[in-house]
């Protein structure tokens, strides 16, 4: 295997026309064929083994993990998923820092380990506070994903894998932090930002005003969904080698989602430097 294909997706819960936008977004990952998909804003009972993580990878070939970030009430949960060609061989769900008092919308990372061609790949998945003004919320909650990042996935094995929707711009704190562009509470780390790396030059915009559902909160358009990757290793595997924007155009007027996707694909068997 000398290539892991990857997928992030905000799928906005069941806003808007849902049985039409799932249509669409299993039409395109059949098309796609990532290898490791992370979802965002996945609705899920606790009592039934469906959610819209299943509804989506139906027949597709796909395993499935869910992870809680928030009990909406009356069973109902609104998190992450991951969906893997591969086994997953560990699941890990930690609640983030909120702001202070505010309990009522809980953010998430879910971690699952995967056992791919290439090896046992520690793939992450989050979703960060929305506000505008959340900034330093937002900072306490990547380094917590950095603590737990650094528990679960040793340098040893093979780069982690960090995508998501972040709700921060590339020139804020909290993706510098990634980036190792901002050091945080006297710690620094870095993760390949794939986009950044591998993209095409252009602002790689995930929500923006072109997208009807994204336009109705009337924010000015943003890159707020990322694939990191910590890595180079010194075999080179974790290197970004492509990166794009993806999910982005209508069906008959109807979008995927309010967000659109971001599709890489990350080195993974070893190779010699230079």
């Amino acid at each position: 295997m000398e290539t892991l294909r990857v997928l992030t997706l905000n799928i906005w819960n069941r806003q808007g026309p849902w049985e039409e936008r799932l249509a669409i977004i299993r039409r395109e990952i059949a098309a796609l064929s990532p290898d490791l998909i992370g979802l965002q804003e996945v609705l899920h009972h606790e009592s039934s083994a469906e959610d819209q993580a299943t509804a989506i990878a139906l027949g597709l070939g796909y395993h499935v993990a869910f992870g809680a970030a928030w009990h909406i009430g009356g069973g109902l949960q609104f998190g992450n998923a991951v969906l893997s060609r591969f086994p997953i061989l560990v699941r890990n769900c930690w609640i983030l820092p909120a702001e202070p008092g505010d309990d009522a919308e809980t953010r998430a990372l879910l971690h699952v380990d995967v056992e791919a061609p290439c090896g046992k790949v520690p793939f992450f998945v989050t979703h960060l506070n929305w506000k505008l003004h959340h900034g330093f919320v937002r900072l306490r909650q990547v380094e917590a994903i950095a603590g737990h990042i650094r528990d679960t996935a040793p340098t040893s094995g093979f780069p982690p894998i960090l995508l998501g929707d972040f709700n921060a711009e590339p020139e804020s704190d909290e993706i510098r932090f990634f980036r190792g562009w901002h050091v945080l509470n006297g710690k620094s780390v870095y993760f390949a930002d794939c986009f950044h790396v591998a993209g095409d030059g252009g602002p790689g915009y995930t929500f923006a005003r072109a997208n009807p559902y994204a336009a109705l909160v009337h924010e000015p358009n943003r890159r707020l969904d990322y694939v990191f990757v910590r890595g180079p290793d010194r075999a080179l595997r974790g290197e970004p080698l492509a990166a794009r924007v993806v999910l982005d155009r209508p069906e008959n007027g109807v979008f995927p989602s309010d967000h659109f996707g971001v599709y890489a694909e990350i080195q993974a068997a070893p190779r010699a430097a230079g």
